[in-house]
């Protein structure tokens, strides 16, 4: 992956214990947007592993003060987290994807690497999305709304055992995350982000088959190991489930779905 030589390899030693060893790390610069629970466990993991992170959220930078004090990562406005990153993680509820700015990656070279962690939740949180509803994985309907493509990556995982339940290469019981995407360099890079964090990282395949690893499918919130994660996308069932497909009354909330 040519990343027009922004990025720094340096030697990582003592960083966290899970997923990392004493050798050459490529340290990335990092856009988040999004600083709620994946986006905050994000920004507070791959700064503690030395990447240079900048974090957005849908307020002003200064409402992420306390998050940028903690971590070290640079506040910065939605449009300012992509330039000059290698990678980009959008992690914002799927019914708000609309409203980011349609040139966010405007002016992105092709090579970016953006990372969609979302959900659709049309009961929950998002109402109806026909296009999903109609058979669409979700992180296409993503990448169409931001004409740039993604790869879909920890968005079966909750933020807790994100941020805590990571461990070395080789454990017994490792988590394996699920990665898809149609672009097999950038697939890598994010699949070798997945076992630095301290999970195990498993091909979905291309982004069409990323409907394997959504809400209702067995990889989903389980925290299985590589082999349990490899035979629950096979056993997935492309019909979404009642419980997660929108009605007439969506959306609701996660305590009173509708």
């Amino acid at each position: 992956m040519h990343h027009r030589h922004r990025r720094n390899t340096l030697a990582v030693v003592g960083r966290e214990a899970a997923g990392t060893r004493d050798q050459e790390e490529t340290l990335m610069k990092i856009g988040i947007i999004g600083a709620g629970n994946i986006g905050g466990t994000l920004t507070r993991r791959l700064t503690a592993l030395g990447h240079e992170v900048a974090v957005a959220n849908s307020r002003r930078p200064e409402t992420l003060a306390a998050l940028a004090s903690e971590t070290g990562a640079r506040a910065v406005t939605v449009s300012e987290a992509p330039r000059g990153a290698d990678l980009v993680v959008v992690t914002i509820p799927e019914n708000r994807i609309p409203d980011l700015p349609p040139d966010l990656f405007h002016e992105a070279p092709e090579d970016l690497i953006v990372v969609d962690t979302g959900n659709y939740y049309p009961r929950q949180r998002d109402g109806r999305i026909e296009e999903i509803e109609a058979g669409l994985a979700e992180s296409r309907w993503v990448e169409r709304q931001l004409h740039h493509p993604v790869i879909k990556a920890f968005n079966n995982i909750y933020a807790q055992h994100l941020g805590g339940n990571g461990r070395p290469a080789g454990a017994a019981g490792r988590i394996a995350l699920p990665v898809a995407g149609d672009d097999p360099r950038a697939k890598t890079v994010v699949m070798d982000l997945v076992n630095a964090l301290g999970f195990d990282p498993v091909d979905t395949g291309g982004l069409d088959e990323s409907w394997r690893q959504q809400p209702g499918s067995p990889v989903y919130t389980t925290d299985k190991d590589a082999e349990g994660v490899t035979r629950g996308l096979a056993d997935a069932d492309r019909q979404r489930a009642p419980e997660w497909s929108a009605t007439s009354d969506s959306p609701g909330t996660f305590e009173a779905p509708a």
